[in-house]
């Protein structure tokens, strides 16, 4: 298959490898030439401008620092809107804003081009390996078609839902992420000037409850469900214990920001008779402010799971 390839940065140039090693004909471009140097003594034609990169292309894949670059191949003569043809494809893997993807979406339908929005997750390393997430966004029947040129990229296609949801779901997880590491962070702090070795604390709280569970996985048990009765760790104690790490951090000097935020959370969910229910049923809270409600049915999860 002819595919176009925009953006040859630590995650672009990888995984327009892989298209070239799963035997597509590849034309590339970047803000530098050298970049593409590998691919071009790979086999890959160098294209100088988004529009000589969409010629004859069945499909384009964009791999960008961020909206503005992706908005900036899109339009004028030499961009991507004008020159690739009606039926092709357009798949936009970078990390992007779920309205700006909606709206290139509809610029592309009125040229009678397709276009997914599929950010990936899994890091430079993973793009070299293929082991990659990627949550794809648009309309189902375009990505069934696409599904086999993603899977040369990354092991892990996901179809996530209308156009914008595969932006959404990579939002969410490095917001997550970002905010996990934050909390890891001033909690490790704590425990080793509280006077634990960073490795033998590393290798105890690995073995906690915590520690063995996928994170997004812990969202199964109760959240989703909205089930918190019989409790499998109680608000009341998560509360003692919690107020006792911060006890110990102000012991040892340890800001604890983010654990003071935990602690008012449960606090409120005290002051609603909450304290034998179980301890993430204060995670309600955040749907109340947020105006919605997360629910699956257990039947559903269930299956999703399996």
């Amino acid at each position: 298959m002819k595919i176009g390839f925009i953006g040859l940065g630590a995650m672009g140039r990888p995984m327009a490898a892989s298209l070239l090693a799963a035997g597509h004909a590849l034309r590339v471009n970047d803000a530098r030439r050298e970049a593409a140097t590998p691919l071009i003594e790979a086999g890959a034609v160098w294209g100088a401008d988004p529009a000589a990169v969409a010629q004859d292309a069945a499909i384009v894949f964009t791999s960008l620092p961020g909206p503005a670059e992706v908005e900036g191949v899109a339009p004028g003569g030499r961009g991507l809107l004008e020159a690739m043809a009606r039926g092709s494809t357009w798949i936009d893997l970078s990390t992007n804003s779920p309205e700006v993807v909606r709206r290139l979406h509809g610029e592309c339908a009125a040229h009678g081009i397709a276009f997914l929005d599929a950010p990936v997750s899994g890091g430079p390393g993973g793009a070299q390996t293929r082991r990659l997430a990627l949550w794809v966004g648009g309309d189902a029947t375009v990505y069934a078609r696409c599904e086999p040129v993603l899977k040369a990229i990354g092991d892990q296609p996901c179809y996530v839902g209308p156009i914008g949801a595969g932006s959404v779901a990579k939002l969410v997880h490095n917001c997550a992420s970002f905010a996990a590491q934050t909390v890891l962070a001033e909690a490790f702090t704590l425990g080793v000037k509280a006077g634990v070795e960073p490795l033998a604390l590393l290798r105890a709280v690995r073995q906690g409850a915590f520690g063995r569970k996928r994170p997004f996985d812990r969202l199964v048990e109760q959240f989703l469900p909205g089930s918190y009765d019989p409790p499998a760790f109680a608000l009341r104690l998560a509360r003692k214990d919690l107020a006792l790490a911060l006890e110990l951090g102000r012991a040892h000097g340890v800001p604890m920001q983010i654990s003071e935020l935990v602690l008012r959370e449960f606090d409120e969910a005290l002051k609603r008779g909450w304290g034998e229910r179980d301890s993430r049923i204060s995670m309600t809270l955040q749907e109340e402010r947020a105006g919605v409600s997360v629910r699956v049915s257990p039947e559903r999860l269930k299956g999703a799971l399996d």
